[in-house]
This record gives C-alpha cells, sequence and structure tokens, in this order.
C-alpha cells in the first residue's frame, strides 16, 4: 500500500531555511513532496528549484518578476502566481499539509495566519510572527485545531525536551545563544564594527537579515518573546545564556531542580527535519557531535550594558500590546539600514530605542492595529535615520 507523502509549501524558498528545507525534502523523497514554492525576487534559484522539485505551484511575490517565471516554466505542468496576496493564498490550499513559515520578517504575518485559518501545520521559522502578534496567533492555533511546531534551533530544543513534560512544573527555560562575532567587544569596540563582520557568524549559516541580529543579540530578544507564547511561560522564566560552542541549543529547568538540554551539531536542517517529521525521528546523514571533540562547552551571562536590543526586547514584551510590534518594525528598518551603511552597529539599538518612545502606543491591538503599528513604526525609525 502507498504510503501518502506529506505535502509541503516552503515560503520563502530561496532563502537559508528553505534552501536547506528543501536539502531535508531532497534526502527523504518517500516522506515529503513539494506542494508549493515562494520567494521575494530570487526568480533564478526559484526556476532552478521547481524545475528540480516540480511542485505544483510556485509563487513570486515581485509581480515584476511574473512573465519572466512564466516562460522559463512554460513547458512544466506548474501553476505560476504573483504577488504578496498569492502567498497568503496559496497556503490555503486544500492538499497542503505542513507550510514552513520561513519568510523574513513582518511579510510573514499574514500568510501564517492564513495557513492557521486553514487549519494547517505550520512549521514556524518566522519568530517575527509570534514577535508582532504573539496572544492571536495562538489563539487562532487553538480555535482551528492548527498545530504550530517550532523550526528555531533554541524552540525546537525546547520543544523536544518539553515532549511528555507537565508544563506546570517549568521553572525557567535556559535559551542559549552564540554571543555572535563580538560577543567580548566593548562599546568603544563596536563603533567601528563594518557589516562585512557583522555578517561572519562563528556558528551558524544563516541569511543577512538573522546574521545581524545575532550580532547585536536581538535575535535572541525576538526568540525570548517567541517562546513565552510558544510555550506560555512568563518572561521572567526565560533566561538567555551565551553558549559559544552552539552544542546545546537550549535548555529547561524543572521546579525539582532537573535540567534537560537538547544537544547536537549547529544544523538547521535538523530542527527543520524534526518539525516535517513529527512525532517521529527520521534517519539521515547529518553530521553527529563526537562528545570525544567537544571538551570544551562554556556558558556565560549576556552583558546587556553593551549589548542593548536585548533589554530593549525584555522590555517590550514587559509593556505588552503593540510594543513588540514596534520592537520588531523599528529593528527590521535598523538592520536594513545598516546593511545600506546608512547607519552604524550601535545606532541601530539608539532608532530601537527612540522608535519604542515615540510610536503611539496600543494597550489591547486587534490585528488590523498590528499592520497599522508596523507602518507607523517603520516610517518613525526611517525618520529618526535621516535626521541623524
Amino acid at each position: 500500500m502507498d504510503i501518502r507523502k506529506k505535502q509541503i509549501a516552503i515560503l520563502g524558498s530561496t532563502g537559508s531555511i528553505g534552501t536547506q528545507a528543501l536539502d531535508v525534502i531532497d534526502q527523504h523523497p518517500d516522506k515529503f513532496e513539494v506542494y508549493a514554492l515562494t520567494a521575494n525576487n530570487n526568480i533564478e534559484l526559484l526556476i532552478e528549484q521547481a524545475i528540480k522539485f516540480k511542485p505544483e505551484v510556485v509563487v513570486i511575490a515581485n509581480d515584476k518578476n511574473y512573465l519572466i517565471l512564466k516562460e522559463a516554466l512554460n513547458s512544466y505542468p506548474i501553476k505560476v502566481w504573483a504577488g504578496i496576496d498569492a502567498i497568503s493564498d496559496v497556503v490555503q490550499t486544500s492538499d497542503i499539509d505542513v507550510v514552513l513559515a520561513a519568510m523574513v520578517g513582518f511579510s510573514g504575518l499574514r500568510p501564517t495566519i492564513n495557513a492557521l485559518k486553514a487549519g494547517k501545520t505550520v512549521a514556524l521559522a518566522n519568530k517575527e510572527t509570534l514577535v508582532v502578534a504573539g496572544e492571536q496567533i495562538i489563539e487562532l492555533a487553538l480555535k482551528n485545531q492548527a498545530p504550530i511546531l517550532p523550526v528555531d534551533s533554541e524552540h525546537s530544543a525546547i520543544f523536544q525536551c518539553l515532549n511528555g513534560e507537565d508544563l506546570n512544573r517549568i521553572n525557567k527555560i535556559w535559551l542559549t545563544a552564540s554571543g555572535g562575532p563580538f560577543r567580548n567587544f566593548t562599546r568603544e569596540q563596536l563603533e567601528d564594527v563594518t557589516k562585512k563582520q557583522a555578517l561572519k557568524h562563528p556558528s551558524w549559516n544563516m541569511g543577512a537579515k538573522v546574521t545581524i541580529d545575532s550580532s547585536t543579540l536581538m535575535n535572541k530578544g525576538l526568540e525570548m518573546i517567541e517562546a513565552r507564547w510558544l510555550f506560555d511561560i512568563k518572561p521572567s522564566c526565560i533566561e538567555v545564556v551565551v553558549h559559544p560552542q552552539s552544542i546545546v541549543h537550549s535548555m529547561v529547568e524543572f521546579e525539582d531542580t532537573s535540567v534537560m538540554a537538547q544537544m547536537g551539531m549547529p544544523d538547521m536542517r535538523v530542527p527543520i527535519q524534526y518539525a516535517f517529521s513529527y512525532p517521529q525521528r527520521l534517519k539521515s546523514d547529518f553530521k553527529p557531535a563526537n562528545f570525544f571533540e567537544l571538551s570544551n562547552l562554556t556558558f556565560e551571562e549576556p552583558n546587556l550594558e553593551v549589548f542593548k536590543n536585548l533589554s530593549y526586547a525584555y522590555d517590550a514584551i514587559g509593556k505588552g500590546g503593540n510594543m513588540p510590534c514596534i520592537l520588531n518594525a523599528a529593528n527590521e528598518i535598523a538592520v536594513e539600514q545598516f546593511l545600506q551603511d546608512r547607519v552604524s552597529f550601535l545606532g541601530m539599538s539608539d532608532v530601537i530605542e527612540q522608535t519604542m518612545q515615540r510610536v503611539s502606543f496600543i494597550e489591547k491591538p486587534t490585528l488590523d492595529d498590528y499592520f497599522a503599528t508596523d507602518i507607523e513604526a517603520r516610517e518613525v525609525a526611517i525618520d529618526i535615520i535621516n535626521q541623524q
């Protein structure tokens, strides 16, 4: 009897997570099949992926590239769609089992909402969705009985540690951070940091936005907010610990003081595969950890005086309302402008702090409020940068 393959839609297939997800699917052609691929602008790679994996649908968000994509795939039985709205539409297709939400930033919010409304299993790599609208997203998932499976290595680690455990018995979650390339830098040293330096992560192979977030520790702040909603735990019970070797992906401390950790080599394909195959584990050819070579695993407290973004994230979730949305929008603009050499490394934190002070605060926002807040916060952040 033929076993039906899981039909997977990959939102952001040309990015770091998307390409690694396709590698996982390529290794397990008997288990998984690509139903849909979406990309923002990378038309060449999207065409290459479509020809190889032959999905039912491909979507290019930038509709200016529609005709190029359509012509390139004209001889294949593949539907070609274009536009941002098309990405939100494709996730609702009845044949799709799993939606991998791997779009970068706020852009992943609406497609994830639509996937949850359609009752799809969401493999969540887009942490900003929960940062911006965590409470509503979790309510939507519960209402539609749509599982959210974490893909971030830290949240996947916590999820695995909590398998079969009583969530009421958690004392603390320890989110591990590599510390990025500047972990031992002073603020004076950070004044002259370049984007070339910031884009060299010591452990992980990631996209530009996430790599910069890692270097400022904002990535860990966003992950803390994501963990707050995923595991229904108070932010005060989530602690960040710097672990430069990136072997322990996160830990859970229980009320009896026992600590469970999930460990392995830094390879994003592992949590991606686990999200796709859950609740099963699949054999893989990924490099395993060799504990005879891992003689030195260290843990350090993050320096919040030097890396202020982590403090801002705790402030944002502490205030609640639309403040995490403001934080996220300001950070996306700050990172974008840093990569364009329009703001300094330390200047990113200043942009975030000032935007959080200036944008209208809403204590109990609706989903529409989040979209309006995102627009306002981006405009304010740009204005702050232009005035520097």
